[in-house]
């Protein structure tokens, strides 16, 4: 079990490396769309990205996952998944030009339904060349990383972002395009990112199974309203602030500010969550393939109990301490004129402390998921992520026309904490294992407790909050003393020999 942890720990990094690398690059778009465009550009920027998210699972449909479980299998089986990647990338082919040209087709429809003006269908026809070009990536990535070939992976994804980043700057502050600029650019960086795996493509034959393909539908369908439910929970709340009554928005946050000022502040400062949200998702790159390869091994029990505790901790851990800093980071500035996020979004850091739970929540569902697909139980995937979906949107409904911002992201923690709930009753109902909750929600709560202490106290000095970072950390370590010793002990190469 100990060389099966270290292989995880290893696909891991180079996964993290490359995502946290991608993603840092990336974030560089984040002050500077806020410096460059206004609060309201940027609530249009916020909104389509939101449903470009939704409809990306739509694009794909549970390919990813189902080319990863049907192509595991062949590769054990047979040596080889060529029939599964062919059949599933003309599928994908298929069906992801024909919606995005009903997207383009219908494109003024569609920005008024999403809360923006028909001026603005421009930025929809945009979304629809992202999603095509995304769609046709989903396979590729997937069986770079059915295969291992994590270094390729994290090449592609490293230069596709480089490639964002560069053309956005020069779009928006060499030429002066605003909001077009950035679309444009992620155009150009899906571009590059398709060029740079298409050597995945030699395994491609003239072949298209319906027997394959019905196969991988029955795994991937499942996960499509899952997948949109899932998203909903984080995204839905873009999608009710954009609607907040201009009577609600004027109370909360005074006259002059729009629903799209509120949805572009908000946008910007929950796109801090990237610290937690970044770490979620390179263990997710990593842990799909990893449990589906060792679910038949005699200790998987004992493996998956581990992973889940340290894999929490660690996120419980970095939630804190985001909590702490981040607030402070955020009004980092150069010569008093370019903030990390300008002070118009000073008004939305108080979301921060609940988007940091709700990925708390979010990693111990990633773990979970592995009993259900493990099983093949995935008819109770759509229940999991509607249960979240609905308390989400119920809950933000309530909450927003009153709290605003901190009304949406009270929602999302909600959303998330019934999530989770609810896939433990169904994975541990076809997958039983023994995991250490009772632990586990004695941190979560001394964590919230102690993250609380500062604001009580009314001392905010870094020394203090490093204090408390360090004796939460120190608890962990006290009421995890016997994995935390395995860990030390064996999970770790040993310095002696």
């Amino acid at each position: 079990m100990l060389d099966k942890l270290r292989l995880l720990a290893k696909d891991t990094v180079i996964y993290g490396a490359s995502t946290i690398l991608a993603r840092g690059l990336n974030y560089v778009l984040v002050p500077l769309y806020a410096n460059l465009l206004t609060t309201f550009e940027n609530g249009v920027h916020a909104l389509v990205y939101a449903n470009i998210a939704l409809a990306n699972v739509l694009f794909a449909y549970g390919m990813e996952t189902a080319y990863l479980k049907s192509g595991s299998e062949a590769l054990r089986q047979e040596g080889g998944s060529s029939g599964y990647f062919s059949t599933a990338l003309y599928s994908l082919l298929l069906t992801s030009t024909l919606f995005a040209g009903l997207i383009v087709l219908f494109a003024p429809a569609l920005a008024v339904l999403l809360g923006l003006s028909a001026a603005q269908q421009e930025f929809i026809r945009y979304a629809a060349v992202i999603l095509w070009l995304d769609a046709l990536l989903v396979v590729p990535f997937a069986d770079l990383r059915l295969k291992r070939k994590a270094l390729r992976f994290a090449a592609a994804k490293v230069v596709g972002v480089v490639v964002v980043v560069m053309t956005a700057l020069v779009l928006i502050v060499g030429f002066d395009r605003g909001l077009e600029g950035a679309f444009l650019a992620n155009i150009a960086g899906s571009a590059v990112s398709l060029l740079f795996v298409l050597p995945s493509l030699k395994q491609l034959r003239r072949m298209f199974s319906p027997v394959m393909l019905r196969e991988m539908l029955s795994v991937g369908l499942p996960y499509v309203p899952t997948g949109i439910a899932g998203l909903l929970i984080h995204l839905i709340d873009r999608n009710i602030l954009i609607r907040m009554p201009q009577e609600s928005v004027a109370s909360i946050y005074g006259d002059g500010t729009t629903p799209s000022d509120v949805v572009g502040i908000y946008g910007r400062v929950a796109a801090f969550g990237i610290i937690l949200q970044l770490f979620i998702q390179v263990f997710r790159f990593a842990w799909q393939p990893f449990f589906l390869q060792h679910a038949d091994d005699p200790d998987a029990g004992k493996l998956f109990r581990h992973v889940l505790s340290i894999s929490t901790l660690f996120t419980m851990l970095v939630a804190l301490s985001a909590t702490f800093f981040v607030p402070d980071l955020v009004r980092f500035h150069i010569a008093d004129s370019f903030y990390l996020l300008p002070p118009p979004y000073w008004v939305g850091l108080s979301i921060l402390p609940w988007i940091f739970c709700s990925y708390v929540f979010d990693m111990v569902s990633t773990n979970l998921t592995a009993g259900i697909l493990i099983t093949g139980s995935t008819r109770y995937l759509p229940v999991v992520t509607f249960a979240g979906a609905a308390v989400t949107a119920t809950v933000c409904w309530f909450l927003v026309p009153v709290y605003g911002m901190d009304g949406a992201a009270a929602a999302i923690l909600a959303g998330t904490v019934v999530m989770c709930c609810v896939m433990a009753y169904f994975s541990l109902k076809v997958y039983p294992n023994s995991y250490a909750w009772g632990r586990l929600l004695l941190l979560f709560a001394a964590g919230v407790a102690t993250g609380a202490v500062p604001p009580l106290l009314g001392c905010r000095a870094l020394w203090f909050e490093v204090l408390l970072v360090l004796g939460y950390f120190i608890l962990v370590v006290v009421v995890f003393r016997r994995e935390a010793n395995y860990v030390l002990k064996r999970v770790l190469p040993s310095r002696a020999g």
